[in-house]
């Protein structure tokens, strides 16, 4: 699970382009996304098309010609989860801004169902929130280790075969010196030099 990750950001999409925004999530962690065009213009309302994908090129969500919107699912594989949002059709001139709202893990967590379904308030809840809090981090810290570990391991491979290499080096190096000593002695024998 993802530690609570929340973020509102601000896209502005330009008329010929795209923005897109990644964000690395673990496995198994939900992911709510809200959007929303912002409108400075009152006559115009432009619409944005949407695709979230996955790590893999998977479609996790695909909307076209909207003008605010939410995605939610569950993540199925670790990596960079990837929302592009572009202009369509007759908006095409606009400069759109949009405002985006990404939360991760226990930030996606509908906190007023849980209360009513635990039949918990106040002090119970923001308890409960803590508590799954100080799980996420755990769990986080854990997921650090390992990545820590298995950097370390390749770290230790890349270095052996670093020495190996040189040493490889090293030996050709002296073959190379000492053939070309016993060629050198053996030409100037040849022309009575030595």
């Amino acid at each position: 699970m993802a530690a609570a990750r929340a973020g509102a950001v601000w896209l502005e999409i330009a008329p010929s382009g795209s923005k897109c925004v990644s964000e690395e999530i673990q496995s198994n962690v939900v992911v709510i996304g809200d959007y929303s065009v912002l409108y400075e213009h009152h006559h115009a309302h432009p619409n944005v098309s949407v695709k979230v994908t996955s790590p893999f090129g998977d479609i996790m969500h695909k909307k076209e010609k909207v003008s605010m919107d939410q995605f939610a699912f569950t993540t199925a594989e670790a990596g960079n989860y990837l929302a592009c949002f572009w202009i369509d059709g007759d908006d095409r001139g606009l400069v759109v801004k949009l405002n985006l709202d990404w939360k991760i893990g226990i930030a996606a967590k509908d906190w007023d169902s849980v209360a009513k379904k635990e039949k918990i308030e106040g002090v119970e809840l923001e308890l409960l929130k803590l508590e799954m809090a100080a799980q996420s981090i755990h769990e986080n810290l854990l997921l650090l280790k390992s990545k820590e570990a298995n950097m370390r391991d390749v770290s230790e491979k890349t270095n052996a075969r670093v020495t190996w290499l040189s040493m490889l080096s090293l030996s050709v190096c002296i073959a190379v010196s000492v053939l070309q000593l016993w060629h050198l002695q053996q030409y100037f024998r040849k022309k009575k030099l030595i």
